[in-house]
């Protein structure tokens, strides 16, 4: 019997098996066909390496093995002694060595044990052979980097090729690098490093490994730089006036940073300051003005930091204002001027000579005293008696030292026994040439007789220069005139009553320019002074005043001119009315309370007359009808019993704040609020003045202040007053203006490559202009955009550095670079945008590209641009049109006279269909081929 059996082992191969007995003979019942005990299992194997493909099969009678590659029988030891394949008894495939390479075929592929004996066979699973491989270079090295403390790192590597795919590792400095840090993290062979160090420095080495072995890539160094940072910092000192002080400014940083010194946001004065090898600025013999802040500036490749110190200079005082000896009428009103400076401020205080009680400015008012001293420290005596009289000492004293002045009162009975000097005829306007003589008269009047000076332009007249010389009576001649002596002159006459004063404008012209020749007046065409005036009609704010003019004397006034003395208005003559028509006139605005003086003077075509007589004294009516005869001390008192409470002020706006009072304690004495407000001074500085704004209505409980600096902090106050006494203050409130985000735009930005790789820029700039006050400057935001979103990158830094290293950039992509800076209202106005882009070798920068296509854009959107164009397509069109009517209308000419559907003709000679030629609207013949054949013309019909 024959059994004939056919297997599919796979698609490509068949095995037939064919098993046979003796006709009639029967099986073995033991006996079974075979089985695979042990299959296969795929295997990855280094080239040369030995390997091993187990197999195990059972069955009865012990079946044979053997193997098939990829479809075809494996040649084993068994076949060929010096085959490199053994078969084990086992039915296993051993490789002695596995060859992989051009010159032998190779040993990977799918192998399959087949298991046979005379009852069948069996095939295993299919079982790979892969080879191991691993190439020598690397896809991608990675490359150096350079960044500053704190930022990341990035190293970039690909393996070389390898099966199996080869995993990554890193090595620093030869050593493995522990990736079980959190900052470290290795991912598809990046390794990623946040928070640097400068113990992260070092040198990189990428390690692809797989079975095989391993490779190295290329050395990539890390270079991590340290941004500027202070070891010691300048320290705020406080000095008395010439000593010396020293400012410390120790830093680090890498590469070592340079070290400057700025005084106020400028440099340094030349010639002034001493700066040490260790960076340390000395300030010998200080000044006052030294004083200010001194800031140590401290810059590298990776960034700038700044540390200020403040130095005080504690100046003694010296008086700004002394006072002066004064007269003054019984029942009157008198201050002394007192002021000083230094630093700090000095305190003020006044004594009177034998008494021993002071007197400071910031003493609350004592009930029943007719002394206050004011915030700026001068003396107010109301009520004056004659046993006021004496000398009174202003003394200045601050931690520095202290100074001391005093001024004699004099006590008369009259107020009108002492006015202040009157000038009878001033200076008048004058128009010279160069090298004239000019003099300019100043007649004055007083008791005692009046000094006179003269000033130009507000500066006391120099008495060195010899071209100028003062009269007896008071005139100013000015010899060998030059043009620097045109300007403004004021003659002014003082006595310890008080002074007057009479400014003209001088004008000197070159030489060659016509000047009208200034003749003197004709007294004869001056009025002449007017009659004493009468005062009447005396209320709280006005007086009548009558006067007549000399008509036998004197040209004839055309108006009238009024001028008036108080004390109250301080110590000279203060004109109160002009152009008066009449010889009558009512004066308003006057202060209650007041003693008042007047003279008049007549006024023409040709200037001004002498003053009248003064007129008598006269006090106006006190404030209320029921205050008269009422003692000022009790008005003192009264408003020192006034208690206001002052509430935050509401900010409204970065310039404008509304204050709010309550009054606890009415008065009828409070005429009006004194709101006091003032910047608050820096940290070290003295303290600023007090603006004042005067609320006049009682009523009143609210006011606003505006014109403010915005984000500035200020302190608020307010005060009654009554005329020129006035209450104790209420308690200060402090608030902060709003701020507005920077309406000016960081200036002078620059883009720097700055590594060797391309990869990195660094990017500086300089501070806003400080033309507004915009609050702190907090921190500076940085957008560098790439041409796609994935290639944005955004920085901040604080208000101190001025350039930031951006890094990790990718070559050939367009960037632009902005800069803003950041307050506490948000970022301001962005700065002009810089456009570059890293190439392989340089930087280029692509503004003046498109600045170029910019300023081609603007023209192409301007309206002219825009008109011109259009005109020349409407011009084009026109013409096209014009063309295209006349060549209609002739081929319609043409077509009236030849109509030509078809045509016929008989030619002499042999062409081609190819040599027709149509030519001055009619058909030739023409042929290449047959130069000599002759052309005729064609014989058309109209049909």
């Amino acid at each position: 019997m024959v059994i004939k059996c056919v297997l599919q082992i796979d698609p490509w191969i068949s095995f037939v098996t064919i098993a046979s007995s003796p006709l009639g003979s029967r099986l073995r019942q033991e006996d079974f066909p075979p089985r695979i005990v042990e299959h296969p299992s795929d295997l990855i194997v280094s080239k040369g390496e030995p390997a091993t493909l187990n197999c195990k099969a059972e069955g009865r009678p012990t079946p044979t093995v053997e193997w098939y590659k990829d479809g075809e029988r494996v040649e084993t030891d068994r076949d060929n002694p010096r085959s490199h394949r053994m078969l084990l008894p086992s039915g296993s495939l051993f490789f002695l060595r596995i060859v992989h390479g051009r010159r032998s075929k190779p040993d990977d592929g799918s192998y399959v044990c087949v298991a046979r004996n005379y009852l069948g066979q069996a095939i295993s699973h299919n079982a790979s052979l892969e080879v191991a491989i691993l190439r020598d270079d690397f896809r991608q090295n990675p490359v150096d980097v350079m960044v500053a403390v704190g930022e990341p790192a990035v190293l970039e590597c690909q393996p070389p090729r390898g099966h199996p795919e080869p995993t990554i590792s890193w090595r620093k400095d030869g050593a493995t690098l522990d990736d079980r840090d959190e900052r470290i993290t290795i991912r598809s062979g990046k390794l990623m490093i946040t928070n640097t160090r400068k113990s992260d420095a070092g040198k990189y080495i990428c390690v692809g490994t797989n079975m095989v072995g391993e490779r190295e890539s290329e050395i990539a160094e890390l270079t991590v730089l340290e941004r500027p940072t202070f070891v010691k910092r300048p320290s705020s000192v406080v000095v008395l006036a010439d000593e010396s002080v020293e400012f410390h400014c120790v830093v680090q940083g890498d590469p070592v940073p340079t070290v400057r010194w700025r005084k106020d946001d400028s440099d340094l004065p030349k010639g002034r300051f001493e700066i040490l090898e260790d960076h340390t600025l000395v300030v010998r013999q200080v000044t006052s003005s030294d004083e200010g802040s001194y800031t140590c500036v401290v810059e590298n490749m990776v960034g700038k930091s700044e540390a200020s110190a403040t130095l005080t200079v504690h100046v003694p005082p010296a008086f700004a204002i002394r006072p002066r000896n004064q007269v003054v009428a019984v029942g009157r009103t008198v201050t002394f001027q007192c002021e000083a400076t230094g630093n700090p401020q000095p305190a003020i205080f006044w004594q009177r000579e034998g008494s021993e009680s002071l007197l400071f400015s910031y003493q609350p008012p004592q009930p029943y005293s007719r002394l206050s001293v004011s915030q700026m420290g001068s003396l107010t005596i109301t009520d004056v008696q004659r046993a006021d009289g004496g000398f009174y000492s202003c003394q200045a004293l601050n931690i520095a030292g202290s100074v001391i002045t005093k001024a004699l009162l004099e006590v008369t009975d009259s107020g009108s026994d002492h006015p202040p000097p009157v000038i009878r005829q001033g200076p008048l306007n004058q128009t010279v040439a160069v090298d004239s003589t000019v003099v300019l008269g100043c007649q004055s009047a007083g008791s005692p007789p009046p000094t006179v000076h003269w000033k130009k332009d507000g500066v006391l007249v120099s008495p060195v220069d010899s071209r100028m010389s003062l009269t007896n009576m008071g005139s100013l001649e000015i010899r060998y005139t030059k043009l620097g002596d045109t300007g403004f002159y004021t003659c002014v006459a003082s006595s310890p009553n008080g002074e007057a004063s009479w400014t003209a404008y001088l004008q000197v012209e070159e030489f060659g320019i016509v000047v009208q020749s200034n003749h003197p007046v004709d007294p004869n065409l001056i009025p002449s002074a007017p009659s004493k005036p009468e005062v009447t009609d005396v209320s709280r704010t006005s007086v009548t005043l009558s006067w007549k003019s000399n008509p036998s004397a004197g040209a004839t006034p055309t108006s009238y001119l009024i001028e008036a003395f108080s004390y109250t208005l301080g110590s000279r003559w203060l004109t109160l009315a002009e152009h008066v028509k009449t010889q009558t006139y009512v004066l308003r605005n006057l202060k209650p309370g007041a003693v008042y003086l007047f003279m008049v003077r007549a006024v023409n075509a040709y200037g001004l007359s002498d003053p009248s007589p003064i007129s008598e004294s006269v006090r106006t009516q006190d404030s209320t009808s029921t205050m008269q005869g009422v003692d000022h001390r009790h008005i003192q008192r009264e408003l020192g019993d006034v208690v206001i409470h002052l509430h935050t002020p509401t900010v409204l706006s970065s310039s404008a704040v509304r204050v709010q009072w309550m009054v606890e304690q009415q008065s009828p004495y409070i005429q009006g609020y004194k709101v006091l407000y003032r910047a608050s001074a820096d940290h070290g500085q003295p303290e600023g003045q007090w603006s004042v704004l005067d609320v006049r209505n009682p009523r009143e409980d609210s006011v606003v202040i505006g014109q403010l600096r915005r984000g500035s902090i200020y302190e608020f106050k307010v005060r009654p007053f009554f005329d020129e006494f006035q209450g104790a203050d209420s308690e200060v409130k402090v608030v902060r203006t709003l701020e507005e985000a920077p309406s000016r735009a960081p200036q002078g930005v620059t883009v720097t490559k700055s590594d060797a790789n391309g990869t990195a820029i660094l990017v500086a700039w300089k501070p806003p202009p400080e033309l507004e006050e915009t609050g702190v400057i907090q921190e500076y935001k940085i957008w560098c955009l790439g041409n796609e979103s994935r290639y944005h990158v955004n920085q901040s830094v604080d208000g101190s550095t001025f350039s930031v290293l951006i890094s990790s950039l990718a070559p050939g992509i367009r960037y632009s670079v902005e800069v803003a800076a950041s307050n506490a209202a948000g970022p301001g106005v962005k700065s002009d945008v810089t456009f570059f882009q890293l190439g392989k070798s340089q930087m280029m920068d692509i503004s003046e590209e498109r600045d170029t296509l910019s300023q081609i854009s603007d023209v192409v959107k301007q309206p002219a641009f825009i008109a011109g164009i259009g005109a020349t397509c409407w011009l084009v069109l026109m013409i096209f049109s014009v063309w295209l009517y006349r060549h209609r209308k002739k081929r319609s000419g043409l077509s009236s006279t030849y109509t030509v559907p078809s045509f016929t003709f008989t030619p002499t000679g042999k062409y081609n269909m190819t040599d027709l030629t149509f030519v001055a609207n009619r058909f030739l013949l023409y042929s290449y081929k047959h130069p000599t054949i002759k052309l005729y013309p064609l014989t058309m019909k109209a049909c």
